[in-house]
């Protein structure tokens, strides 16, 4: 249902007249000023890391060319502030999974956190896959005092942990690979409801980032995982072990000492989790979110020597 309602609303602002977009623009700058000026410039910042200017080249499309290339999502997400830019103002995007760094100044949905990655300018992408809250209605103490986990183990971290874990009497762990695969540990799916009935959920990234550690910082449930490699959007390198979640060795060996400490100790498990849950919640007002979204564009087309750039 959430996805339909996000398709239907992306061709609806295919059909809108100029002037709505005109009127949202003015009402996101208003809002802009209502706003802690100070943590909007730590955001984009984060996102939009250079500071000096660049070319645009020949080979960047323009908007007027702008075609859907690796799903609908990245499509809709980056279109949808097209809208208030003039035709010919030129991006350079990258739709997909990968986190490689380009050459020169690219819109990412993801990229290395550690490196040289300040080309790689983060922009809120796929953003109906991977920006889901959790709607948690059990407490801490109500829970299965076990680790939960179900994904695709396509790649060798997921691997590597289903392998050693997926019998073991403190996890509930399975991979959900399509088409099934004929191992003990391909299980069927759960629902993130499902999972929410757990005290500690697994998060671990697959081709860049997990899809489920949005929603799991959002929860009542103490979030699991090795330090993170890679990061969107949510800032995953601004996520601290111990504050937000608990952090696994990069070999697993960790996880029993782990969770049998914060079942002696729930009451640490709940700062962490009362920290990860404010974390989440700057990502939550849709107003803050699209203005970001709008300013990180702004300054590509600044940077870039693209004067005049906004319709309006």
């Amino acid at each position: 249902m959430r996805n339909t309602i996000y398709y239907i609303k992306n061709y609806i602002y295919l059909l809108l007249p100029k002037l709505f977009f005109y009127i949202n623009y003015k009402r996101l700058k208003s809002f802009e000023k209502s706003q802690n000026q100070c943590e909007i410039k730590k955001r984009l910042d984060y996102y939009f890391k250079l500071e000096t200017s660049f070319e645009i080249t020949n080979t960047i499309p323009s908007i007027k060319e702008f075609r859907k290339t690796k799903g609908s999502g990245y499509y809709f997400d980056l279109k949808e502030f097209f809208y208030y830019f003039k035709p010919n103002t030129k991006f350079s995007y990258h739709f997909g999974d990968e986190t490689h760094v380009n050459t020169y100044p690219t819109l990412f949905k993801a990229r290395p956190i550690n490196g040289d990655n300040d080309n790689s300018i983060l922009f809120k992408l796929n953003k109906s896959r991977h920006f889901t809250w959790a709607k948690d209605t059990y407490r801490f103490e109500e829970k299965k005092s076990l680790l939960v986990w179900r994904g695709g183990a396509y790649r060798s971290k997921r691997r590597k942990f289903i392998t050693q874990y997926w019998d073991h009497a403190i996890c509930d762990v399975g991979q959900t690979n399509s088409p099934p695969e004929d191992y003990p540990w391909q299980k069927k799916k759960l629902s993130i409801k499902e999972q929410l009935a757990y005290k500690y959920i697994l998060s671990l990234e697959g081709n860049d980032v997990a899809t489920n550690l949005k929603w799991i910082l959002s929860s009542n449930s103490l979030c699991i995982m090795p330090e993170p490699e890679f990061e969107t959007w949510f800032m995953e390198g601004k996520l601290v072990a111990g504050i937000h979640y608990v952090k696994l060795d990069k070999n697993y060996s960790n996880l029993e000492d782990q969770i049998q400490y914060y079942d002696k100790n729930p009451e640490k498990a709940k700062r962490i989790i009362e920290q990860a849950n404010k974390f989440a919640l700057q990502f939550q007002n849709k107003d803050l979110e699209d203005l970001l979204c709008l300013k990180v564009l702004e300054r590509y087309c600044i940077l870039s020597g693209q004067n005049n750039a906004l319709k309006f």
